[in-house]
Protein backbone atom coordinates (compact mmCIF):
# COMPACT_ATOMS: atom_id res chain seq x y z
CA UNK A 1 0.00 0.00 0.00
CA UNK A 2 1.56 3.24 -1.14
CA UNK A 3 1.42 6.34 1.04
CA UNK A 4 0.69 9.61 -0.74
CA UNK A 5 3.18 12.21 0.43
CA UNK A 6 1.61 15.36 1.87
CA UNK A 7 1.68 18.54 -0.17
CA UNK A 8 3.95 21.49 0.59
CA UNK A 9 3.11 23.45 3.70
CA UNK A 10 3.74 27.02 4.81
CA UNK A 11 3.48 27.87 8.51
CA UNK A 12 1.52 24.66 9.02
CA UNK A 13 -1.02 25.37 6.22
CA UNK A 14 -1.32 23.41 3.01
CA UNK A 15 -0.04 25.63 0.19
CA UNK A 16 -2.41 24.12 -2.40
CA UNK A 17 -5.43 24.72 -0.17
CA UNK A 18 -4.38 28.30 0.56
CA UNK A 19 -3.78 28.96 -3.14
CA UNK A 20 -7.22 27.56 -3.96
CA UNK A 21 -8.91 29.84 -1.42
CA UNK A 22 -7.00 32.89 -2.67
CA UNK A 23 -7.91 32.02 -6.27
CA UNK A 24 -11.57 31.77 -5.26
CA UNK A 25 -11.43 35.14 -3.49
CA UNK A 26 -9.75 36.71 -6.53
CA UNK A 27 -12.43 35.27 -8.83
CA UNK A 28 -15.19 36.66 -6.62
CA UNK A 29 -13.47 40.05 -6.57
CA UNK A 30 -13.24 40.07 -10.37
CA UNK A 31 -16.94 39.17 -10.64
CA UNK A 32 -17.84 41.96 -8.21
CA UNK A 33 -15.70 44.47 -10.14
CA UNK A 34 -17.39 43.49 -13.42
CA UNK A 35 -20.81 43.78 -11.76
CA UNK A 36 -20.08 47.25 -10.38
CA UNK A 37 -18.67 48.37 -13.74
CA UNK A 38 -21.72 47.15 -15.66
CA UNK A 39 -24.33 48.47 -13.20
CA UNK A 40 -23.02 52.01 -12.82
CA UNK A 41 -25.67 54.32 -11.40
CA UNK A 42 -25.88 58.02 -11.92
CA UNK A 43 -24.92 59.66 -8.59
CA UNK A 44 -26.97 62.74 -9.51
CA UNK A 45 -30.24 60.82 -9.96
CA UNK A 46 -30.86 60.36 -6.25
CA UNK A 47 -30.04 63.99 -5.47
CA UNK A 48 -32.23 65.31 -8.26
CA UNK A 49 -35.13 63.13 -7.11
CA UNK A 50 -34.80 64.36 -3.51
CA UNK A 51 -34.68 68.00 -4.62
CA UNK A 52 -37.68 67.56 -6.89
CA UNK A 53 -39.61 65.99 -4.02
CA UNK A 54 -38.80 68.97 -1.83
CA UNK A 55 -39.85 71.38 -4.58
CA UNK A 56 -43.17 69.59 -4.98
CA UNK A 57 -43.74 69.62 -1.22
CA UNK A 58 -43.18 73.38 -1.10
CA UNK A 59 -45.52 73.92 -4.06
CA UNK A 60 -48.19 71.79 -2.44
CA UNK A 61 -47.74 73.65 0.84
CA UNK A 62 -48.40 76.96 -0.89
CA UNK A 63 -51.51 75.97 -2.83
CA UNK A 64 -53.02 73.73 -0.11
CA UNK A 65 -55.45 75.02 2.44
CA UNK A 66 -54.42 75.08 6.12
CA UNK A 67 -56.65 72.09 6.84
CA UNK A 68 -54.99 69.96 4.18
CA UNK A 69 -51.40 70.89 4.94
CA UNK A 70 -51.18 68.31 7.67
CA UNK A 71 -51.76 65.58 5.07
CA UNK A 72 -48.70 66.68 3.08
CA UNK A 73 -46.41 64.85 5.50
CA UNK A 74 -45.08 61.69 3.91
CA UNK A 75 -46.39 58.46 5.41
CA UNK A 76 -44.59 55.15 5.67
CA UNK A 77 -46.24 51.96 6.85
CA UNK A 78 -43.05 50.57 8.41
CA UNK A 79 -42.30 53.69 10.42
CA UNK A 80 -45.96 54.02 11.38
CA UNK A 81 -45.89 50.54 12.89
CA UNK A 82 -42.67 51.40 14.74
CA UNK A 83 -44.23 54.60 16.02
CA UNK A 84 -47.30 52.74 17.26
CA UNK A 85 -45.14 50.15 19.02
CA UNK A 86 -43.00 52.80 20.71
CA UNK A 87 -46.06 54.85 21.68
CA UNK A 88 -47.71 51.81 23.23
CA UNK A 89 -44.61 51.26 25.39
CA UNK A 90 -44.53 54.97 26.38
CA UNK A 91 -40.89 55.36 25.26
CA UNK A 92 -41.35 57.79 22.36
CA UNK A 93 -40.62 61.42 23.19
CA UNK A 94 -40.92 64.44 20.91
CA UNK A 95 -37.47 65.70 21.89
CA UNK A 96 -35.88 62.41 20.82
CA UNK A 97 -37.73 62.48 17.49
CA UNK A 98 -36.63 66.06 16.78
CA UNK A 99 -33.04 65.26 17.67
CA UNK A 100 -33.06 62.18 15.44
CA UNK A 101 -34.62 64.18 12.59
CA UNK A 102 -31.85 66.78 12.82
CA UNK A 103 -29.18 64.07 12.74
CA UNK A 104 -30.81 62.53 9.68
CA UNK A 105 -30.88 65.93 7.98
CA UNK A 106 -27.22 66.53 8.83
CA UNK A 107 -26.37 63.08 7.44
CA UNK A 108 -28.09 63.93 4.15
CA UNK A 109 -31.16 61.73 4.70
CA UNK A 110 -34.24 63.73 3.74
CA UNK A 111 -36.83 61.29 5.06
CA UNK A 112 -37.79 62.63 8.47
CA UNK A 113 -40.05 59.66 9.14
CA UNK A 114 -36.97 57.46 9.58
CA UNK A 115 -36.25 59.20 12.88
CA UNK A 116 -38.68 56.74 14.46
CA UNK A 117 -36.61 53.88 12.97
CA UNK A 118 -33.48 55.24 14.67
CA UNK A 119 -35.21 55.30 18.05
CA UNK A 120 -36.69 51.86 17.37
CA UNK A 121 -33.21 50.55 16.57
CA UNK A 122 -31.91 51.79 19.91
CA UNK A 123 -34.59 49.68 21.61
CA UNK A 124 -34.51 46.55 19.46
CA UNK A 125 -30.80 46.07 18.70
CA UNK A 126 -29.74 45.64 22.36
CA UNK A 127 -32.51 43.08 22.84
CA UNK A 128 -31.54 41.12 19.72
CA UNK A 129 -27.76 41.18 19.97
CA UNK A 130 -27.74 41.21 23.76
CA UNK A 131 -30.05 38.19 23.84
CA UNK A 132 -27.89 36.38 21.29
CA UNK A 133 -24.76 37.16 23.32
CA UNK A 134 -26.45 35.95 26.52
CA UNK A 135 -27.43 32.66 24.85
CA UNK A 136 -23.95 32.08 23.44
CA UNK A 137 -22.10 33.07 26.62
CA UNK A 138 -24.29 31.65 29.38
CA UNK A 139 -26.57 28.97 27.92
CA UNK A 140 -24.38 27.45 25.21
CA UNK A 141 -21.21 28.25 27.19
CA UNK A 142 -19.27 28.98 23.99
CA UNK A 143 -16.37 30.39 26.05
CA UNK A 144 -15.88 27.87 28.89
CA UNK A 145 -12.49 29.30 29.87
CA UNK A 146 -13.88 32.73 30.67
CA UNK A 147 -14.66 33.71 34.22
CA UNK A 148 -17.94 35.22 35.40
CA UNK A 149 -16.59 38.78 35.31
CA UNK A 150 -15.23 38.40 31.79
CA UNK A 151 -18.52 36.92 30.57
CA UNK A 152 -20.50 39.76 32.11
CA UNK A 153 -18.19 42.38 30.57
CA UNK A 154 -18.54 40.76 27.12
CA UNK A 155 -22.34 40.73 27.44
CA UNK A 156 -22.37 44.35 28.61
CA UNK A 157 -20.08 45.41 25.76
CA UNK A 158 -22.34 43.79 23.16
CA UNK A 159 -25.43 45.42 24.67
CA UNK A 160 -23.87 48.90 24.86
CA UNK A 161 -22.39 48.76 21.35
CA UNK A 162 -25.68 47.57 19.86
CA UNK A 163 -27.52 50.41 21.66
CA UNK A 164 -25.06 53.00 20.33
CA UNK A 165 -24.83 51.47 16.83
CA UNK A 166 -27.52 53.72 15.17
CA UNK A 167 -25.99 56.86 16.66
CA UNK A 168 -22.47 55.79 15.68
CA UNK A 169 -23.62 55.08 12.13
CA UNK A 170 -25.35 58.46 11.84
CA UNK A 171 -22.43 60.31 13.42
CA UNK A 172 -20.05 58.73 10.94
CA UNK A 173 -22.21 59.89 8.04
CA UNK A 174 -22.48 63.36 9.56
CA UNK A 175 -18.70 63.64 10.00
CA UNK A 176 -17.99 62.64 6.39
CA UNK A 177 -20.62 65.00 5.03
CA UNK A 178 -19.44 67.87 7.24
CA UNK A 179 -15.82 67.44 6.14
CA UNK A 180 -16.88 67.45 2.48
CA UNK A 181 -18.90 70.64 2.97
CA UNK A 182 -16.07 72.30 4.91
CA UNK A 183 -13.64 71.73 2.02
CA UNK A 184 -15.85 73.40 -0.56
CA UNK A 185 -17.24 76.27 1.50
CA UNK A 186 -14.48 78.86 0.74
CA UNK A 187 -14.80 78.27 -3.01
CA UNK A 188 -18.58 78.52 -2.73
CA UNK A 189 -18.33 81.85 -0.93
CA UNK A 190 -15.98 83.20 -3.62
CA UNK A 191 -18.51 82.25 -6.28
CA UNK A 192 -21.29 83.83 -4.22
CA UNK A 193 -19.27 87.06 -4.11
CA UNK A 194 -18.88 87.00 -7.89
CA UNK A 195 -22.60 86.35 -8.37
CA UNK A 196 -23.54 89.12 -5.93
CA UNK A 197 -21.25 91.61 -7.69
CA UNK A 198 -22.73 90.55 -11.03
CA UNK A 199 -26.19 91.59 -9.82
CA UNK A 200 -27.83 88.21 -9.29
CA UNK A 201 -30.43 87.79 -6.58
CA UNK A 202 -29.66 85.63 -3.57
CA UNK A 203 -31.70 82.63 -4.69
CA UNK A 204 -30.28 82.84 -8.23
CA UNK A 205 -26.76 83.12 -6.80
CA UNK A 206 -27.26 80.00 -4.67
CA UNK A 207 -28.62 78.10 -7.67
CA UNK A 208 -25.69 79.18 -9.86
CA UNK A 209 -23.09 78.24 -7.25
CA UNK A 210 -24.77 74.88 -6.70
CA UNK A 211 -24.65 74.23 -10.44
CA UNK A 212 -20.97 75.12 -10.68
CA UNK A 213 -19.86 73.17 -7.60
CA UNK A 214 -22.25 70.22 -7.94
CA UNK A 215 -19.61 67.94 -9.46
CA UNK A 216 -16.66 68.89 -7.28
CA UNK A 217 -18.59 69.14 -4.00
CA UNK A 218 -21.91 67.29 -4.42
CA UNK A 219 -22.89 67.61 -0.74
CA UNK A 220 -22.46 71.39 -0.76
CA UNK A 221 -24.20 71.67 -4.13
CA UNK A 222 -27.10 69.67 -2.76
CA UNK A 223 -27.51 71.98 0.23
CA UNK A 224 -27.23 75.15 -1.86
CA UNK A 225 -29.76 73.85 -4.38
CA UNK A 226 -32.19 73.04 -1.61
CA UNK A 227 -31.66 76.50 -0.09
CA UNK A 228 -32.32 78.09 -3.48
CA UNK A 229 -35.57 76.13 -3.80
CA UNK A 230 -36.71 77.16 -0.33
CA UNK A 231 -35.80 80.81 -1.00
CA UNK A 232 -38.06 80.70 -4.06
CA UNK A 233 -41.06 79.14 -2.33
CA UNK A 234 -41.00 79.99 1.36
CA UNK A 235 -42.70 83.18 2.42
CA UNK A 236 -40.10 83.84 5.12
CA UNK A 237 -36.63 83.92 3.53
CA UNK A 238 -35.01 83.80 6.95
CA UNK A 239 -36.51 80.33 7.45
CA UNK A 240 -34.68 79.09 4.36
CA UNK A 241 -31.32 80.23 5.76
CA UNK A 242 -32.10 78.77 9.16
CA UNK A 243 -32.96 75.47 7.50
CA UNK A 244 -29.49 75.47 5.92
CA UNK A 245 -27.88 75.88 9.36
CA UNK A 246 -30.21 73.16 10.67
CA UNK A 247 -29.12 70.66 8.02
CA UNK A 248 -25.35 71.27 8.26
CA UNK A 249 -23.44 70.61 11.47
CA UNK A 250 -20.77 73.25 10.84
CA UNK A 251 -20.06 76.51 12.63
CA UNK A 252 -18.82 78.13 9.40
CA UNK A 253 -22.18 77.54 7.75
CA UNK A 254 -23.93 79.03 10.78
CA UNK A 255 -21.73 82.12 10.36
CA UNK A 256 -22.68 82.38 6.69
CA UNK A 257 -26.36 82.02 7.60
CA UNK A 258 -26.09 84.77 10.21
CA UNK A 259 -24.43 87.04 7.64
CA UNK A 260 -27.12 86.34 5.05
CA UNK A 261 -29.90 87.06 7.55
CA UNK A 262 -28.28 90.35 8.59
CA UNK A 263 -27.86 91.47 4.99
CA UNK A 264 -31.50 90.62 4.30
CA UNK A 265 -32.67 92.56 7.35
CA UNK A 266 -30.39 95.62 7.36
CA UNK A 267 -29.43 95.87 3.67
CA UNK A 268 -25.68 95.68 4.28
CA UNK A 269 -23.43 94.91 1.26
CA UNK A 270 -23.46 91.15 0.72
CA UNK A 271 -20.30 90.89 -1.40
CA UNK A 272 -17.99 92.55 1.13
CA UNK A 273 -19.29 90.46 4.03
CA UNK A 274 -18.94 87.22 2.08
CA UNK A 275 -15.45 88.18 0.95
CA UNK A 276 -14.35 88.62 4.57
CA UNK A 277 -15.89 85.28 5.53
CA UNK A 278 -14.21 83.53 2.61
CA UNK A 279 -10.80 84.86 3.65
CA UNK A 280 -11.38 83.74 7.23
CA UNK A 281 -12.40 80.24 6.13
CA UNK A 282 -9.36 79.91 3.89
CA UNK A 283 -7.07 80.95 6.75
CA UNK A 284 -8.83 78.45 9.00
CA UNK A 285 -8.32 75.68 6.44
CA UNK A 286 -4.62 76.58 6.12
CA UNK A 287 -4.20 76.55 9.90
CA UNK A 288 -5.88 73.15 10.08
CA UNK A 289 -3.49 71.81 7.44
CA UNK A 290 -0.49 73.23 9.32
CA UNK A 291 -1.75 71.64 12.53
CA UNK A 292 -1.96 68.23 10.85
CA UNK A 293 1.53 68.68 9.42
CA UNK A 294 2.90 69.55 12.89
CA UNK A 295 1.31 66.42 14.38
CA UNK A 296 2.78 64.17 11.70
CA UNK A 297 6.21 63.52 13.34
CA UNK A 298 4.58 62.42 16.60
CA UNK A 299 2.10 60.19 14.75
CA UNK A 300 4.84 58.57 12.64
CA UNK A 301 6.98 57.64 15.64
CA UNK A 302 5.12 54.42 16.47
CA UNK A 303 4.98 53.08 12.86
CA UNK A 304 8.65 53.99 12.47
CA UNK A 305 9.64 51.98 15.53
CA UNK A 306 7.39 49.00 14.83
CA UNK A 307 7.66 48.57 11.06
CA UNK A 308 10.48 50.60 9.48
CA UNK A 309 13.39 50.23 11.91
CA UNK A 310 13.21 46.39 12.21
CA UNK A 311 13.27 46.05 8.42
CA UNK A 312 16.13 48.50 8.23
CA UNK A 313 18.12 46.52 10.80
CA UNK A 314 17.48 43.27 8.91
CA UNK A 315 18.66 44.81 5.64
CA UNK A 316 21.79 46.35 7.17
CA UNK A 317 22.80 43.65 9.67
CA UNK A 318 21.50 40.63 7.76
CA UNK A 319 24.45 40.24 5.33
CA UNK A 320 26.93 40.76 8.15
CA UNK A 321 25.20 38.11 10.29
CA UNK A 322 25.22 35.67 7.36
CA UNK A 323 28.94 36.30 6.77
CA UNK A 324 29.73 35.72 10.43
CA UNK A 325 27.65 32.53 10.44
CA UNK A 326 29.44 31.23 7.34
CA UNK A 327 32.84 32.07 8.88
CA UNK A 328 32.06 30.14 12.06
CA UNK A 329 30.62 27.17 10.13
CA UNK A 330 33.68 26.96 7.86
CA UNK A 331 36.16 27.37 10.69
CA UNK A 332 34.47 24.74 12.92
CA UNK A 333 35.14 21.02 12.99
CA UNK A 334 34.14 19.13 9.87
Amino acid sequence: MTHTPPGPTLLGFDVIWVATMLAMIAALAVCYAIYTAVTVRDPMARRVKALNDRREQLKAGIVATPRKRASLIRKNETTDKMRDALSSMKVLQDSQVKQAQQKLAQAGIRKKEWAVAVIFGRLVLPLVFGGFAAVMIYLVDYFPDWGSFKKFMAFAAVAVISYKAPDIFLQNMISKRTDAIRKGLPDALDLLVICAEAGLTVDAAFARVAKELGRAYPELGDEFTLTSIELSFLTDRRQAFENLAYRVNLDSVKGVVTTMIQTERYGTPLASALRVLSAEFRNERMMRAEEKAARLPAIMTVPLILFILPVLFVVILGPAACSIGDAFSNGGPS
